[in-house]
């Protein structure tokens, strides 16, 4: 059985990096009021604008690996949109 397995490059890249930081951020400021009412985590692919709610990373993981498994995504906190960071999905 193959395992597919992120392309880890991708976190050597810091302009591949900041690319997907910004595209996160700038779907989050189109979607913030939609997500105002909750807290949690929300996942972002920033080329489609998909995003994904959880109340926890793992949730909010979960619900995007379904449509983007072992894709690069930009998470962020709803309660503090500076703990965001780039993860694959796992």
């Amino acid at each position: 059985m193959e395992v597919a397995v992120p392309d880890q490059t991708f976190w050597n890249d810091p302009v591949a990096r900041e690319a997907l930081m910004v595209g996160g951020r700038t779907v989050l400021g189109r979607i913030r009021a939609t997500l105002e009412a909750e807290d949690g985590v929300v996942a972002i692919e920033p080329q489609s604008g998909k995003h994904f709610w959880g109340e926890t990373l793992g949730k909010a993981n979960c619900l995007a690996y379904e449509a983007f498994p072992d894709q690069w995504l930009y998470f962020c906190r709803l309660d503090d949109p500076s703990a965001e960071i780039a993860l694959p999905t796992w």
